[in-house]
């Protein structure tokens, strides 16, 4: 029993499941139509049979133990026709296919079958019965109700028990075929009137959920519409609202909701994109004041190193890292500008570009800036050209080559690489330095996120910087169309740069 309940539950398992909520809703109501069918079905075979197995039991009892007393005695001096029916049994009155039977002590004497043709005078009555079929009679209850028996020669009977004459027992019996066959067509007659209704039921109700549902569907191509606009960043206009149905609904409750979170949204990006306008045009604004006053203090700091005056040695070093900090804030006063001015959308220039030529220039600066480093190229023999700026592609390099120069021990190996392929150029910068902490990867393109001291144990540089070296490589590769991306592992460090074949 257990084995056969798991066969059936695995194989419940393998049936496929629907999963929509309208094939759920729909494959409900099927089972439910179909679970009340074979209810009424079951329920009425049921009652049809014990209806008409009733009957036939009142059948019995009318009958009596004519037929099979009729088989008690045999050779008495009658009329020749009435002898001729003593001697095969009374078929007078009896049904065709009546069964009879005389028993002594629990022993079989005598059994007949009343014949199709009762008229038929040919025909033997006498039933081949067989041990088995000796045995049930044997059990049938004397002066009980009627019961079902199977005897090998004439299938299903039902039959009943009575006391004779002569303390024998006498058994009537008649065919259930009529029955069975009753019971069998109105089975049939159901799974037919069954099956079409549940087709019928199964189409109907797929219609009249999928148009129950139709806002529901609504609601979700609506979602599907928000969820492919790129939210991040800039001026979002979201699609029109789902229309609402009943708010009474189930249905018309989703799409009130959504709507109203729909709204939400809508004003949270507006205020978002407000206040990002508002600190891009301040950026903008303040690393255009900040310029001159920055250049300002620079020049009169390098013009009071100029001084032929004797000046103490404190104030000498003091002029001189104002001179440095100067530049350095220089440097990102122009950084934030022009990240400042990509935010705005400004576009660049379109023009041809060698690459090639780009990857040989910016490495011999950087091999001039950092000796202590071994620098090596992998260019393919043709030259390389892309489509673009060639000044911001310029600082793409230079940014990432003074990162890995900055940020890697003295004697690491930096590589640069171009190569081209369908429909893309790849500008790649290796080194084997510490590479980049794990918990730094994910914002390492983020502005003014800095690198781990781990990475500049040693190196070339102090590592300082604003952060803004990297920020400006993924500004100015989006804004050529492409992309870039960080590889970085314990003595393995890639930038990969992705740009749009010419």
């Amino acid at each position: 029993m257990d084995t056969g309940r798991r066969a059936v539950g695995r194989w419940l398992r393998r049936l496929p499941r629907p999963y929509t909520l309208r094939a759920r809703l729909t494959a409900g109501l099927v089972v439910l139509l179909a679970v009340s069918c074979a209810a009424v079905g079951v329920a009425a075979v049921i009652e049809l049979d014990g209806f008409l197995t009733g009957r036939l039991d009142q059948q019995l009892i009318e009958v009596g133990t004519q037929f099979p007393a009729s088989l008690e005695h045999k050779g008495q001096t009658l009329t020749d026709h009435d002898a001729d029916d003593r001697e095969r049994g009374d078929t007078r009155r009896q049904a065709p296919h009546t069964f009879g039977a005389r028993l002594v002590d629990g022993v079989v004497t005598n059994s007949g079958v009343v014949p199709a043709d009762k008229d038929d005078t040919t025909t033997d009555l006498k039933v081949a019965l067989t041990e088995r079929d000796r045995r049930e009679l044997a059990a049938v209850p004397v002066g009980g109700t009627a019961r079902t028996i199977h005897l090998s020669s004439l299938g299903k009977y039902r039959v009943l028990a009575a006391k004779g004459r002569d303390g024998d027992v006498m058994i009537t019996g008649l065919p259930l075929e009529s029955v069975e066959a009753t019971v069998h067509r109105l089975e049939a007659v159901e799974a037919i009137v069954f099956g079409a209704a549940l087709l019928i039921a199964g189409f109907a109700g797929a219609l009249w959920v999928r148009w129950s549902l139709r806002p529901l569907s609504r609601v979700a191509a609506t979602a599907t519409r928000v969820s492919e606009l790129p939210l991040a960043s800039g001026e979002v206009t979201l699609p029109p609202r789902a229309p609402e149905s009943d708010p009474r609904s189930e249905v018309g409750k989703v799409a009130g909701a959504f709507n109203r979170m729909l709204g939400h949204v809508e004003d949270a990006l507006t205020h978002r994109h407000a206040s990002e306008e508002r600190l891009r045009s301040f950026a903008a604004d303040a690393s255009h004041e900040l310029r001159t006053p920055v250049a300002s203090i620079r020049g009169h700091a390098e013009l009071a190193l100029l001084h032929p005056d004797p000046v103490p040695p404190k104030v000498t070093r003091a002029l001189e890292r104002i001179t440095a900090e100067s530049a350095r804030m220089g440097v990102m006063v122009d950084e934030m500008l022009l990240l400042a001015r990509l935010d705005a959308g400004r576009p660049l220039e379109r023009r041809p570009v060698d690459l090639t030529h780009l990857v040989l220039d910016a490495v011999a600066d950087a091999r001039a800036a950092g000796p202590d480093h071994r620098w090596a190229l992998q260019l393919p023999e043709e030259p390389v050209t892309v489509t673009g700026d060639a000044h911001r592609l310029q600082q793409v390099l230079a940014n990432l080559l003074a990162n890995a120069r900055l940020h890697t021990p003295v004697g690491t190996k930096v590589t640069v690489g171009v190569e081209t392929g369908e429909g893309a150029t790849s500008l790649t910068v290796h080194d084997d330095g510490p590479g980049v902490p794990m918990e730094v990867q994910p914002g390492v393109f983020e502005r003014f996120t800095r690198g781990d001291r781990r990475r500049t144990e040693g190196g070339g540089g102090s590592g300082g910087g604003a952060g803004l070296g990297l920020s400006i490589v993924a500004a100015v590769t989006e804004a050529h169309g492409g992309s870039v991306r960080l590889e970085s592992r314990q003595g393995s460090t890639t930038f990969t740069v992705w740009l749009p074949a010419t």
